[in-house]
């Protein structure tokens, strides 16, 4: 008995004082968090917990519903998103609301000032929609001036970057994102910006706290050189405009802290009242161009208010029985429908009698063949890509690669017992993106990538406003012969991809939003997203729980998670494979809502004349890695 007083007065003296070592003078419950550190404390060693059902390693339960589902990689943002969707906004102005608020929550990830696609579902004519409203190059960006400030194409790297700043203000490009979100809202929302943006600004007003994963990634990088007119050493100092922003008294912020940015409450404020306008014509645009000009960029009032976006047509392509839409290039998304063409040719062919579903995540030989797939889909992505408008014959290029005919003529370079070397050229470094996935009663459906590429994109901020600009200008190349050679108003190569699957090609079926966000993990994940649920089997939320790799093609390093590391690594070693475990910091996040149709009930009312639910049920999962949620009513 006395045992199990003392076991139970231990459990309280858990419960009351926390596992961060607080004292009984404290009385606070622990705040701790698990890292790297040594000051760690005793609850990060312990063992999770089971399941009652289903797979054992699964975090959470999808997430259901069918008035409407949002998911994002914070829940303030969900929230915001499913509050524009109970005030009978669609599935468009909740996308916008939950971008904007996220905004303040992952700054490194996504601003005013960065890169959107999208790929929206309407209801009403059962049409994909496909945005493009990523930055152009301002009309003094030019090859010959880059040369000027010291910056030349690398000949060991031919790909994306090759020459160029990764940080700095000669990365920046004229921003898309609020082009995007006003012409999105127009053409296919319901509200305006004084309504989806109330929640952003009253946020950033207010202030958020800092939430894990956000604190873990908040590290201004260095975005100045000492001098302006000393280009060629940037970069060496961060921008005290940065500091001011996004630091707290100038100190990093923790985990838990509260975090505003009046100045960015001030931004939004401009939107509502004036609307893009204000971004691109207005005094914001006035701010933009004095910052630039004083640390030597090239940009103009003239590059801001020429800045248009598109509507493009999406990248199709079968995978066993669902059509996977991706986004055109400049976007590297096509990659994705070339890695899964080369799957669903080559497995049977490398290994004889096996599929990936026979093999399975505990076979070597799937790994490798995943991994020697996107090896061959990327080094098509790195040749071709560039920006449609630059690019005469772009589109017969990407058509003849995303045909069932190009994989079959591949399937005869993967040795199944060997890694190969893949040839030079990288398909973009680390990006820090959002994305997001939103649904409605109606129907509606978006699948959002927003963006301010590398963490914290330039490192510069605007002053009074409270945004930094991106530095997408730095995926340029210098090579003059490069698709993606750096030139005036082009587009260069993008990272971000927005996927989008019907059940056989049909609007009448299942239809899921394919998403995951990380530089150039983007496309190999959602490849590995569609096996993990078409071949594998696993549900929405699962297959985000389940391991993944992310390979470098420049490097030829295969990084996988550490269990799956541990499991596969030696064997794929011995493969010739140059695995590097590594945490789930780089191997990407998933927002994703998959809809299935209940044919026993009533058909969606797009017209919007009654206020009931959709005739099925909509899933979503949101990534353990990242601090998000799924929510829906």
């Amino acid at each position: 008995m006395a045992r199990v007083r003392s076991i139970k007065s231990w459990l309280l003296a858990l419960v009351f004082l926390g596992c961060g070592g607080a004292t009984a003078q404290q009385q606070n419950l622990s705040t701790s968090t698990c890292n790297s550190g040594s000051a760690n404390p005793p609850a990060c060693t312990a063992v999770r917990g089971d399941r009652a059902d289903g797979w054992m390693a699964q975090g959470r339960s999808e997430v259901m519903g069918r008035n409407g589902i949002v998911a994002t990689s914070q829940p303030l943002a969900t929230e915001a998103g499913l509050d524009i969707l109970r005030k009978g906004g669609n599935a468009v102005d909740a996308a916008v609301a939950a971008a904007a608020v996220l905004n303040l929550l992952e700054p490194m990830n996504v601003g005013i000032a960065g890169d959107l696609f999208a790929i929206i579902y309407t209801a009403r004519d059962k049409k994909l929609h496909v945005l493009n409203a990523s930055g152009m190059a301002p009309g003094g960006a030019t090859i010959a001036f880059m040369n000027s400030k010291g910056y030349r194409a690398d000949p060991a790297n031919w790909g994306p970057g090759s020459g160029m700043p990764a940080r700095g203000i000669l990365t920046v490009t004229v921003p898309g994102t609020v082009w995007g979100w006003d012409d999105a809202l127009k053409r296919h929302g319901t509200m305006s910006f004084k309504e989806v943006l109330e929640p952003a600004a009253v946020y950033a007003s207010e202030g958020i706290p800092v939430t894990e994963r956000a604190a873990f990634d908040w590290r201004l990088p260095v975005a100045l050189n000492k001098t302006p007119s000393d280009a060629t050493q940037c970069c060496t100092e961060l921008d005290p405009d940065s500091i001011k922003a996004w630091y707290i008294n100038g100190q990093l912020p923790e985990a838990g802290q509260i975090f505003r940015n009046p100045d960015l409450a001030k931004a939004f404020r401009l939107l509502q009242a004036q609307g893009a306008d204000a971004f691109y014509k207005g005094d914001i645009a006035k701010a933009i161009v004095a910052k630039s000009k004083a640390l030597g960029g090239t940009m103009t009032l003239e590059d801001l208010a020429a800045y248009k976006g598109e509507w493009v047509e999406p990248v199709l392509s079968d995978y066993k029985g669902f059509t996977v839409a991706e986004l055109p290039p400049p976007s590297q998304g096509f990659a994705t429908n070339v890695m899964l063409n080369i799957l669903a040719a080559c497995t049977s062919v490398v290994y004889p009698g096996q599929t990936l579903a026979s093999l399975g995540p505990n076979d070597p030989r799937y790994w490798h063949m995943l991994v020697e797939a996107k090896k061959l889909a990327y080094a098509d992505l790195i040749a071709i890509n560039g920006d449609p408008n630059f690019n005469p014959g772009l589109a017969a290029k990407v058509k003849a690669v995303t045909g069932p005919e190009h994989a079959q003529s591949l399937c005869g370079r993967i040795d199944p017992a060997r890694a190969s070397t893949p040839a030079p050229g990288r398909a973009s470094g680390n990006g820090d993106t959002i994305v997001l996935s939103t649904a409605d009663r109606w129907g509606n459906m978006v699948s959002w990538v927003n963006s301010n590429y590398n963490n914290f994109g330039s490192g510069i901020t605007v002053p009074g406003y409270g945004f930094l600009l991106h530095n997408r200008g730095g995926l340029f190349s210098l090579d003059p012969k490069s698709p993606n050679a750096l030139a005036p108003r082009k587009r260069p190569f993008n990272t971000l991809a927005a996927g989008f699957v019907l059940q056989g090609g049909r609007t009448d079926g299942q239809k899921m939003t394919l998403l995951l966000m990380g530089g150039d993990m983007q496309a190999q994940g959602h490849a590995q997203m569609m096996v993990n649920m078409v071949d594998l089997g696993a549900n929405l939320q699962a297959s985000t729980d389940m391991a993944r790799f992310r390979h470098e093609q420049l490097s030829n390093q295969l990084f996988m998670e550490s269990q799956l590391a541990t499991a596969m690594g030696p064997r794929l070693q011995a493969m010739g494979h140059r695995i590097v475990p590594v945490n789930g910091s780089i191997v990407g996040g998933v927002q994703t809502i998959l809809f299935t149709p209940d044919a026993g009930e009533a058909p969606p009312d797009p017209a919007r004349t009654s206020r009931r639910p959709i005739n099925g049920t909509y899933r979503a999962g949101s990534d353990h890695r990242k601090d998000g949620q799924a929510g829906a009513w």
